[in-house]
């Protein structure tokens, strides 16, 4: 009797927490509530796909990140799933050491320093220099915790030059472009990162992208006038990455509808002269390696190492690398390689894109976030997005789903 009693006793309490974890997440309207023509619900699945979509893809890639594949291939075997992290962690790495699997690098801190900073900006257009502000703040709020530590041990120090060096470079950007400083922005620009082209605006393009859901075109021009750490043709990179991502937001988007977000051309990059548009000509290179790769496998292009067609696509794409592997043209070549030779699976687009190496962590989390935002969280992987998840919450304190929670939540302010 007495063991019943408790046993009652104790499904009551278990069953209050159970309720109250519940209250304390939003239920999102199923009725059709938004003008992109999602409801709250399916925005809510959508914003959430993002996130944890590009999540997945970086911890696919964070334990081999910039290895070449023949390393890749050694230790690894082929990889079609989460592995756990015995690395060095790095201020654009991982924080913390010997992560499980399911572990993420800056990839998935900028999304979600994207989506922060979104909280603050009205829905329907963003401020470039309250982007540059929220930047700046994180930067110099993290240096006056690395002032005030007080302890002798070196590990303390570590960890928050870690946070310091990770945005060093964008603080140094940031604070000539809030000080309406044109030099000295452009003299820091054309020294970020060295001068490479690299992939800025790219780390968190999906992010601006899925403020616009439905809407390609506002989205490249909002993702435009944020992408005030890219040079060059980076830009029109990084407003057709969120382009794409807000293309397939809309209800009942198909892959043919991703692809053509990428013609999109709001700045007109097609008439520079001489040159045209480089990311037409990116596009035109990623059609053509997916068609060669057609050509030798009569079953179609599938995933392992032992598949022509997979060595062929990446042959064709080690003729274009650049100098460093986080240049912003090699991964937007690669990221849109992988989608059409995966024909935009999201699984296997991230397999390719891990698999072939490079700033591996990084492409797979962009097609990671476009793709999650096109088929929402419901339909990623199942395995995968519950220990992304538990990682992130359990070992980095990043709840990706409270993230989600606020930011839908704020797009729905009338």
């Amino acid at each position: 009797m007495r063991l019943l009693i408790f046993m009652l006793v104790a499904a009551f309490f278990f069953s209050c927490g159970e309720n109250e974890n519940q209250l304390s997440r939003p239920e999102f309207s199923t009725e059709l509530t938004t003008a992109s023509g999602l409801t709250e619900a399916q925005l809510h699945d959508k914003v959430l796909g993002m996130l944890v979509g590009a999540a997945i893809g970086d911890a696919m890639g964070a334990p081999t990140e910039m290895w070449p594949r023949e390393s890749i291939q050694l230790e690894y075997g082929f990889v079609d799933g989460l592995d756990s992290m015995i690395r060095e962690v790095s201020p654009e790495g991982i924080w913390k050491a010997n992560l499980p699997a399911g572990g993420t690098t800056d990839d998935t801190r900028w999304k979600v320093l994207a989506v922060n900073y979104l909280l603050t900006q009205k829905p329907g257009s963003l401020d470039p220099a309250d982007f540059a502000k929220h930047i700046l703040g994180i930067y110099e709020k993290d240096a006056d915790n690395l002032k005030s530590i007080e302890s002798s041990d070196p590990e303390d120090f570590e960890n928050g030059m870690l946070r310091i060096n990770w945005l060093s470079e964008w603080a140094k950007v940031s604070k000539p472009y809030l000080d309406d400083n044109l030099t000295g922005y452009a003299d820091s620009l054309s020294k970020f990162y060295g001068g490479e082209m690299v992939c800025a605006g790219l780390l968190y393009a999906p992010a601006l992208g899925i403020f616009f859901p439905g809407d390609p075109e506002k989205a490249y021009r909002e993702a435009f006038k944020l992408s005030i750490f890219d040079l060059g043709y980076a830009r029109d990179l990084t407003g057709i990455a969120a382009a794409m991502t807000a293309g397939g937001m809309k209800p009942e988007a198909t892959k043919e509808d991703l692809l053509a977000v990428t013609r999109l051309d709001p700045e007109a990059y097609f008439q520079s002269r001489l040159v045209g548009r480089t990311a037409q000509r990116i596009l035109k290179d990623a059609l053509w390696i997916n068609q060669e790769a057609k050509k030798l496998d009569s079953v179609g292009n599938v995933m392992n190492f032992d598949s022509p067609s997979l060595a062929s696509a990446f042959a064709q794409l080690d003729q274009k690398l650049q100098d460093m592997p986080f240049h912003a043209g090699e991964i937007y070549l690669q990221t849109l390689t992988a989608m059409l030779y995966a024909d935009f699976n999201f699984k296997n687009t991230l397999i390719f894109l891990v698999n072939y190496g490079r700033d591996n962590d990084t492409t797979a989390a962009l097609a990671g976030g476009i793709l999650g935002a096109w088929i929402g969280f419901e339909k990623l992987p199942k395995s995968e997005r519950e220990q992304v998840l538990r990682v992130s919450s359990d070992e980095l304190d990043i709840d990706l789903q409270k993230v989600a929670e606020d930011l839908t939540a704020h797009m729905l302010k009338k």
